[in-house]
């Protein structure tokens, strides 16, 4: 049995964090949260996956280099700077590490760093300095709230979910902290996600659960077609569940695989939910598949169209962009043989059947598009294989939002 629980990071045992306001912009608000910490009693296995952007931040690389020896204690990051592209960078993402170290008597190496904010500005290090030894006095058991709060960019709202399973007659928890709006696509989504949970498990274990589960929740969200310089999602695991360890995938790994299944999931939803100047989140859900590959190549190509996401911030019943849309996604399939239907809260309209457009009621179609949440259901209608994508509605407040980001 799994249920969802309050406590975001913090609900495993052992676990605190903090989120402060440090000006990492200078012209931010007060109110503005833009530094977090994460901590652990005890030291972590873990594990993390980055972005596939071959231009990647200075934060990633330090990232990476700390999780060599697959252990760590925290996580530090700070939003309103990418740390990425810029001069000092890499040194500063180390900076970061140390002054986290110094104001919990940590070492520089036991940390985990990340950032997330505009590109090729260099970072105002002396507020991170200057911030981190408040953070590192504000790290509390109710916490996860501030950090989810600190990681925010253009984000609406906090990111945040914790679940409560059994492993071996011990109860385990899980908990995560998300931020993503913009610059989000497949191969990490810009996104930062951190998790933690006191299950016992080695780094192996720990590592390959992430990849299997990132590959099928963070990749197949959507939001604008490019992928971030700074996309991160690490999990750390402290073990103090006393769960007898996690070494082998067995009936306890798909256990906790599948809970951390069901947490990244609800983020990578809540992430496309929350897309810059979305009304709406656009799932797609393609069935009858001879792969899982060709469907989720497919699915992916529907949530990224241009056209379709316009339709859909329309509600406008144009399910032609939805074949289009997978005519040039490179993946077989047969046209003749396609049914689409959208769906919501609403009903549900079937508008293509075998490839072929059908006579529907265009006012019932309006009001199922007009749902904070529209299905896309496609059935392929030649295997059984099926898979789920998520994007969003393309607004004009996205255009709004971008063209002056920067200043």
């Amino acid at each position: 049995m799994m249920k969802e629980i309050s406590g975001g990071v913090c609900a495993a045992q052992g676990f605190k964090a903090s989120g402060v306001h440090c000006g990492v912009k200078a012209e931010s608000s007060p109110e503005k949260r833009d530094l977090a910490l994460i901590l652990s009693e005890k030291e972590c296995t873990a594990a993390g996956v980055y972005t596939l952007n071959r231009v990647k931040a200075a934060p990633i690389y330090v990232t990476m280099d700390h999780l060599e020896n697959g252990v760590a204690w925290g996580i530090v990051a700070n939003s309103g700077n990418a740390n990425a592209c810029c001069p000092m960078s890499h040194e500063n993402a180390e900076a970061m590490c140390l002054f986290a170290a110094q104001s919990t008597g940590r070492e520089a190496q036991d940390f985990v760093v990340a950032s997330t904010g505009v590109i090729g500005q260099t970072i105002n290090i002396q507020a991170i300095q200057t911030g981190l030894p408040k953070a590192a006095a504000a790290l509390s058991s109710d916490g996860s709230g501030d950090a989810a709060a600190a990681i925010m960019t253009t984000d609406t709202v906090k990111k945040e979910i914790a679940v409560s399973f059994s492993v071996g007659g011990r109860e385990v928890r899980l908990g995560a902290i998300a931020k993503g709006s913009g610059m989000i696509h497949p191969n990490m989504g810009t996104m930062l996600a951190f998790l933690t949970t006191d299950c016992a498990i080695t780094q192996e274990m720990l590592e390959d659960a992430l990849r299997e589960v990132s590959a099928k929740t963070f990749n197949r969200v959507t939001v604008d077609g490019d992928t971030s310089t700074n996309d991160t999602a690490v999990v750390l695991a402290n073990g103090m569940a006393g769960n007898e360890l996690i070494e082998w995938k067995d009936e306890d790994y798909k256990t906790f695989k599948s809970a951390l299944s069901y947490v990244c999931r609800h983020l990578s939803r809540a992430i496309a939910g929350d897309g810059e100047g979305a009304s709406k989140l656009v799932t797609c859900h393609m069935t009858g598949a001879r792969s899982e590959e060709s469907a989720e190549r497919l699915a992916k190509a529907v949530v990224a169209s241009a056209l379709v996401k316009a339709a859909m911030f329309g509600a406008d019943a144009n399910w032609g962009r939805v074949l289009c849309a997978m005519g040039y996604s490179k993946a077989p399939f047969r046209p003749e043989h396609v049914d689409i239907s959208f769906q919501s809260t609403a009903g549900s309209i079937l508008v293509c059947r075998q490839g072929d457009g059908l006579a529907f009621d265009e006012e019932l179609a309006k009001k199922v598009l007009s749902q904070k949440e529209v299905i896309i259901a496609v059935n392929l209608n030649e295997g059984c294989e099926s898979v789920e994508c998520w994007g969003c509605d393309l607004t004009y407040e996205y255009v709004k939002i971008n063209g002056d980001y920067r200043t």
